[in-house]
Order: structure tokens, then C-alpha cells, then sequence
């Protein structure tokens, strides 16, 4: 987790992961668990996810994990010197819990 608003009960995830293992299923099964916990055990209400807008690879792994494209953040980061957008990610409890349960049918 990245931050954890105890408040409202929610949490914000991210990722990162040398080149050479993009593509295995690493992330989205590491994060399934991340996610797991944070509903299951930590009472979570929301957690969210962002991308780097041209980050095709981050985008596939969070909508595989169930979470919904909210929008866009428009110069959210400056990164190497270049302030770059952002795609933002969520998933509610209600999202989790549906999707579960069309992962067992």
C-alpha cells in the first residue's frame, strides 16, 4: 500500500517490476492478494490504483483485478522533467465481492 486513510477506509496500491518480468502475471497476482487483504482484513471500503496514461501494461493489470477506469489526471506527474498524465483506477468493496464471485462460476 501506498497510503492507508484509516479515516475513510480507503488505500491507494501501486507497482513496479523490472522490464524483464512483464507479462508473467506477476503484478496482477501479487496485487490480487494486496487487494485481498485490504478488504478481507483491513476493512477497506475503496482502493485505488493510478497509471502513467501511456502505460498500457499497468491499465491491463488493474482492469484484470476488477478495477474501474475513473478518469483521467492531467499533469499528475512530473517525471525526468516532463509533467505527465495519469490514468485512475478503483475498486470498491462491492466491485470485489462481485467480482469474486463471477471468478468461481
Amino acid at each position: 500500500m501506498i497510503s492507508w486513510d484509516v479515516k475513510h477506509s480507503h488505500a491507494e496500491i501501486g507497482f513496479a517490476i523490472a522490464s524483464k518480468y512483464w507479462s508473467k502475471g506477476i503484478i496482477t497476482e501479487a496485487t490480487r492478494e494486496v487487494i485481498r487483504y485490504g478488504f478481507e482484513k483491513m476493512g477497506l471500503h475503496r482502493i485505488e490504483g493510478r497509471c502513467n496514461y501511456n502505460n498500457a501494461g499497468s491499465a491491463r493489470a488493474m482492469q484484470k483485478l476488477g478495477m474501474k477506469l475513473e478518469g483521467v489526471l492531467r499533469g499528475q506527474l512530473k517525471i525526468k522533467g516532463v509533467f505527465t498524465d495519469q490514468k485512475m483506477y478503483s475498486i470498491l468493496k462491492s466491485d470485489y465481492d462481485d467480482h469474486l464471485r463471477d471468478q468461481r462460476i
